[in-house]
């Protein structure tokens, strides 16, 4: 039969990496899976990765017009699919028009929905067919969609782009109030339009709907189709709110269907643990409703692992959500990182770890700290990156603290001693390339007044200002420093609970101090000062207990001689009398009497923390819409990040906030709050007090570049508009048999020819002190660049000369002001 033969298709399935795509065809109540047609209404498409791990994802996608036999058939086939592969894909469920951000990280240039439902974005499709005349709404601006909608004027509106297809030309019409990112994926789509489906033999025109009267040729061809535009166009539509809107509304429900019928039951709310997933069972996870996830647990029935899919489908009718609802169905070791994301903490299996985390004080849980290797810093961007360190530490230190809401100097020789009662600032310079790289670390006391807390945020600003906006910023939470941090004070890092570090003020007397030790070496250690009473202490680590009389070295039984060093070390900073060494168990009267005596203290052997293994996650922050939106883009690479826009990168351990060159005041204001509201309403419970660090575009450091594959240092400097240039021509179209000019807008195409060079060559120091007189005969002041050789113009700019007349007129003055030239 024919489903016989499909099962054996699936059956010879490669899991190689790339998209395979097929269709579900529904005639006389039989059911095909064709691979690669075209004008279905339902598809299967998989996904392998090109990463080691070849992670897998199987989606299915349902077209508004498809049937419920085609959805039925779809829903088989994915299963059937699943288990030929072995259980292991993550299986989704996609509705046109809701599609996941994953899926659409597929289709970078967009997908196109022909009218009917059926989606052609991701078919082959055949060339050289221009018999067409259609138009295209094009939305959005990470994930393109393009609808088909009715060629007339009464389809247009101001905010939106829309694309008039008609075969041999492919004309662009962009919205008043469409935004430069919106117009440049749009320019993309178009491209891909005239590539994949007419071989490359369309030719492109771009209207400015603002400025119709500049394309006169253009506008002609559009009302000889469209007709004379009569009335005023729509106002524009305001985009849909990010399908992965976060919601802290997490349930998880135990699936069964021991009693023959399907039973639901609530285990638990977020935040989420994962032992709460047993291998015997199945599990439905309900974000809130926006999404549906099913866990397949390894030894649960094969009748309860391939119902999988359908029991979500049914859950979502029972609890009456929208029938776009996602759903996404994995297996136990397969799960997705939007799955894990929703627990608290997730161990994979054999997880190793990595080169040692932060403690919190007093927990017993440790991780054995391993000298950081600052080659394979180099050789691996991603340990840096996970790590969080830049280098090896070995830069300039400076440290200021805030003293009558200004800046003060503090002595060098009280570096890395902090106090609670007081804000510091830290400005931390290293050299990358021979350039001059720096970060600046706020660091706010836990007792410091909140005209201090303000007041270092307003000179971190102006700290920032002085250096051009270089510095990454990173906001530290008292006693919860980075590892860098701990790093560039070299051993010598003391966290006082309260008080102050200014000059003549006397901190009030606290009677006895205890000073908990932690680290094996001077890249990671500190001590930070807890409560004087016994509760406090820990088996696996060395504390100081300073006294009028007495200064006692405790040290735990689970602490390592590299440990007891470096108390010793520590120690020495914190009194210069001679210390008692006590060993634990042996421990003198006074020792007890200045802890307030005995009491119960973690004294279980050292257990290694685990450390949550959660994939890193970019989100866009614009109010481009009108309102701010967080959507987050799947898949991500540097190509993503916007420099009209504010990123934010959860790695988990770290937030990032990535500030793009164009994105406005108000984007850059809301960013840090809405990060600080991403912790607060993560279902995993997150940890308010995870670091923000505020990364300037053309400044990231190691840290947030590892997060990238394939990271391209010199990405900004060089970028130009090739990718629009690329065959879009400023030649002749012709449609109809008339020959036109095709207007291409000069926001996307240079098309100025390029200067001869001058005869008069000087050094940039001379270009950029000397007066008039001292210039070359006739030069112009204000193209002092093109006096300066190719060598001098390549080191002062960062790109190639040809690279540089690409760019924007307002980014070419940018970097001349930068570079003293203008």
């Amino acid at each position: 039969s024919r489903m016989t033969e499909t099962q054996d298709e699936l059956k010879n399935i490669q899991r190689k990496p790339g998209l395979q795509i097929w269709t579900i065809s529904v005639r006389s109540h039989c059911c095909f899976l064709q691979l690669g047609k075209k004008n279905k209404n339902c598809y299967i498409i998989l996904n392998v990765s090109n990463s080691a791990t070849q992670s897998t994802d199987i989606h299915y996608w349902i077209g508004n017009a498809s049937s419920q036999d085609e959805q039925g058939a779809a829903a088989v086939y994915v299963t059937q699919l699943d288990k030929c592969l072995g259980g292991s894909p993550v299986q989704y469920r996609e509705v046109q028009g809701c599609e996941s951000a994953k899926f659409k990280s597929y289709f970078k240039n967009g997908l196109i929905y022909k009218k009917g439902g059926v989606g052609s974005g991701f078919t082959h499709v055949e060339t050289n067919v221009y018999n067409i005349q259609r138009l295209l709404h094009v939305k959005g601006t990470k994930h393109v969609t393009a609808r088909e909608v009715e060629v007339s004027w009464s389809s247009f509106n101001l905010g939106d782009i829309f694309l008039l297809d008609l075969g041999k030309a492919v004309i662009q019409w962009n919205g008043p109030q469409s935004n430069r990112q919106e117009k440049l994926k749009a320019v993309l789509l178009a491209q891909d339009i005239r590539d994949r489906e007419r071989g490359g033999r369309a030719q492109i025109g771009v209207i400015e709907g603002g400025q119709e009267e500049a394309s006169p040729e253009l506008m002609k061809i559009m009302t000889s189709v469209l007709g004379q535009r009569t009335g005023h166009l729509k106002e524009p539509i305001p985009d849909d709110k990010p399908d992965q809107n976060q919601t802290s509304n997490v349930k998880l429900y135990h699936v069964s269907d021991a009693s023959g019928q399907l039973l639901v039951q609530e285990v638990a709310t977020s935040p989420l643990t994962q032992d709460l997933l047993s291998s015997t069972d199945c599990y439905i996870l309900d974000q809130g409703g926006s999404s549906v996830m099913v866990w397949k647990g390894k030894a649960a029935s094969d009748e309860e692992r391939h119902s999988a899919l359908s029991r979500a489908v049914g859950f979502i009718k029972a609890k009456n959500y929208p029938s776009n609802t996602k759903v996404e169905v994995m297996s136990e070791g397969g799960e997705s990182a939007m799955f894990k994301h929703l627990f608290k903490s997730w161990k994979e299996k054999g997880q190793i770890q990595g080169l040692g985390k932060t403690h919190s004080v007093g927990k017993i849980a440790k991780v054995d700290q391993v000298k950081f290797d600052v080659m394979e810093l180099h050789a691996q961007p991603k340990l840096a990156a996970q790590e969080r360190m830049v280098d090896d530490a070995s830069g300039h230190v400076q440290v200021w603290r805030i003293e009558n809401l200004e800046l003060k100097e503090v002595n060098p020789s009280t570096y890395g001693q902090f106090y609670g009662g007081d804000c510091y600032l830290v400005l931390y310079t290293y050299n990358r390339a021979n350039k001059p790289q720096y970060i600046l670390y706020m660091w706010q006391g836990r007792h410091a007044t909140q005209d201090e807390v303000t007041a270092s945020a307003y000179q971190a600003v102006n700290l920032d200002n002085k250096y051009n906006g270089a510095p990454v910023q990173v906001r530290v939470v008292m006693g919860k420093e980075p590892r860098h941090f701990l790093a560039i004070f070299k051993g010598r890092l003391i966290i006082f609970e309260g008080g102050t570090g200014r000059a003549g003020v006397v901190n009030p007397d606290p009677g006895a101090r205890l000073f908990q030790v932690r680290g094996t070496h001077e890249m990671n250690t500190k001590a930070t000062e807890v409560p004087t009473r016994a509760a406090s202490l820990n088996t696996n680590d060395v504390f100081l207990l300073k006294t009028h009389q007495n200064v006692f070295l405790w040290y735990g039984k689970g602490c390592s001689g590299d440990e007891r060093e470096m108390g010793k070390a520590v120690a020495d900073l914190l009194s210069e009398q001679d210390k008692q060494i006590v060993m634990e168990g042996q421990e003198p009267a006074a020792f007890w009497v200045a802890l307030g005596g005995k009491a119960p203290y973690a004294s279980d052997k050292r257990l290694e923390k685990e450390v949550a293994l959660h994939e890193p996650r970019l989100f866009e922050c614009s109010n481009q819409t009108g309102r701010f939106l967080m959507t987050e883009v799947a898949d991500f690479t540097q190509d993503d990040l916007d420099e009209d826009d504010v990123m934010l990168l959860d790695t988990w351990e770290e937030i990032f906030l990535w500030i793009g060159n164009s994105a406005n005041q108000y984007e850059t204001q809301e960013s840090y709050s809405c990060a600080v509201d991403y912790l607060k309403t993560h279902p995993a419970g997150r940890d308010p007090g995870t670091p923000i660090t505020t990364v300037k575009q053309g400044y990231e450091p190691p840290t947030f570049t590892g997060w990238f594959n394939a990271w391209d240092a010199h990405k900004w400097s060089n970028l130009n508009n090739t990718s629009l240039n690329k065959k879009t021509g400023g030649g002749n179209i012709k449609s109809h048999n008339q020959k036109i000019s095709s207007s291409i807008s000069n926001a996307y195409v240079d098309q100025s020819p390029s200067r001869a060079k001058p005869s008069g060559m000087l050094h940039s120091e001379q270009l950029v002190k000397a007066p008039q007189h001292q210039l070359p005969q006739g030069a112009d002041l204000e193209k002092r660049e093109e006096y300066l050789t190719d060598a001098e113009f390549e080191n002062l700019f960062g790109c190639t000369r040809n690279n540089f007349q690409r760019l924007p007129k307002w980014r070419q003055n940018d970097l001349k002001k930068k570079a003293g030239l203008f």
